[in-house]
């Protein structure tokens, strides 16, 4: 709900010269008035007019301002009511601040005592709006869109898991949504109103996940100027997503067991562990049997976090949720940048669903908003969509002669192939150079602004690929 240009009040007094005085004072101060008599008018206006906050008389005919005051809250928990009362008494105000009045004042009533009054009030009211709507925009950014059976099985999973306390290993390649998942279970646990901390452990570098994790003291190792609380310990009551564990070293992953096992951390540097209470999510694109057979990965780690353990479907395997999917991506790029909306036409759709999605949903997303950036039209078709969007590196794979490049043997033309073979060569050329993009084109003996330009086309990008 966008905020009105001038505040609307409730005053509720029986005495008319009182609301004549509060009119004069806010009608002055900008803000447009709304009048009651007695308490039974009041609640009336509270439902027709939607006031932003009510200043409320204890003593009216018909209703006193204390009964009035519960029912408003009936009707609205987080409007704001100021109570007024000509014979206060702290009895008096300790009951309306039990039954949620945001401040009591004695009469007469002195302009400036209103006016503070009034603007917190309404500055509160104005925060907890804000922190409602950034809610929905926080649920709505991170909600799961489609209707397949794959992604009503995942749902299922999550209203079995999120109830309990059990840990659980969300696996599936990259941008299918495990981090969907993982916020999915906490919302709508129990800890849902206590932290969700994130830690992404392929992104920190060895040397200082633990300190990231775990904490460490000041004065533990070089470069450690102060304490610093680690993501355990932010966690504390909540849930800590550990996305990419499979990339997480030996060493890490047996103080993480020893987490889940004793609901213990130890700092880096500290004398003694500190006791949390936290529930563990994680989730990987590794087959995590197979780095145990390996050597890489804990097995008792393992058998740890799978106590309920979810799969997540590649898009390939759900593209009946395709359209609803760019729809959504399409809607929401559009608010967010101010875009004019562009439609996707039913050949685009259909291209749409055809391609083999290697990046997944997060490649889809990365689509639809490059094309309704790119496309000149209004409506998005099945020419706009760039060769290379989307394609598979599975079945038409083949490794070359150093047993390194994967290059595409198959094709529809020619320029498929080129296409494919161009696209493999620089995601390898990317990723042997850290996804450093001057470094790679210097690599490569071509212009920065060149690769760019080819990225672009290519739709590569270090989450996808």
């Amino acid at each position: 709900m966008a905020p009105r240009s001038k505040p609307r009040i409730l005053i509720a007094d029986d005495e008319e010269d009182i609301r004549s005085s509060l009119r004069m004072i806010l009608e002055y101060e900008g803000m447009s008035l709304v009048e009651a008599a007695n308490g039974k008018e009041a609640l009336e206006r509270v439902a027709a007019d939607n006031p932003d906050a009510v200043i409320l008389d204890i003593k009216m005919p018909r209703m006193d301002g204390l009964e009035a005051l519960a029912k408003i809250k009936e009707i609205d928990a987080d409007l704001p009511v100021v109570m007024v009362s000509g014979h206060g008494t702290i009895a008096t105000a300790i009951e309306a601040t039990r039954l949620g009045a945001f401040d009591f004042m004695e009469k007469p009533l002195e302009r400036d005592r209103v006016l503070l009054v009034l603007r917190n009030a309404l500055e509160r009211n104005r925060l907890q709006l804000e922190n409602r709507e950034l809610k929905l925009s926080y649920e709505e950014k991170f909600r799961m869109v489609g209707e397949s059976p794959q992604l009503r099985k995942i749902h299922e999973a999550i209203a079995r898991a999120a109830p309990t306390k059990a840990s659980v290993l969300i696996t599936g390649e990259s941008g299918t949504g495990k981090e969907l998942v993982a916020r999915a279970i906490h919302k709508n646990s129990t800890r849902a109103e206590d932290p969700f901390i994130r830690v992404n452990c392929a992104a920190i570098p060895e040397e200082l996940i633990e300190s990231e994790l775990f904490g460490h003291i000041k004065g533990s190792f070089t470069g450690a100027t102060r304490d610093q609380t680690g993501k355990f310990v932010q966690a504390d009551g909540g849930t800590i997503f550990l996305d990419e564990i499979g990339d997480m070293s030996m060493k890490t992953q047996s103080k993480v067991l020893r987490v889940l096992q004793d609901g213990e951390v130890e700092p880096v540097g500290a004398a003694k562990a500190v006791t949390v209470d936290v529930r563990v999510i994680a989730a990987t694109n590794k087959d995590l049997p197979i780095e145990i057979d390996a050597g890489s990965f804990r097995e008792d780690l393992y058998f740890r976090l799978n106590v309920v353990p979810i799969q997540m479907p590649p898009l390939r395997e759900r593209r009946e949720d395709i359209d609803a999917l760019v729809a959504y991506f399409a809607e929401s790029f559009v608010a967010e940048n101010g875009f004019k909306a562009k439609e996707f036409g039913k050949d685009a759709l259909a291209s749409l669903r055809e391609l083999p999605w290697r990046g997944n949903v997060r490649e889809l997303r990365n689509a639809v908003e490059r094309l309704i950036i790119m496309t000149a039209g209004d409506t998005i078709g099945a020419d706009d969509i760039p060769a290379g969007l989307g394609l598979a590196m599975s079945a038409d794979e083949a490794p070359s002669l150093d047993g390194s490049l994967v290059v595409p043997v198959a094709g529809k033309t020619l320029q498929d192939f080129k296409d494919h073979a161009e696209r493999a060569y620089l995601v390898q050329k990317l990723e042997e150079n850290g996804w450093n993009v001057a470094a790679t084109a210097k690599a490569i003996e071509t212009p920065r602004s060149n690769l760019y330009k080819k990225l672009d086309t290519y739709g590569i990008s270090r989450d996808s690929d």
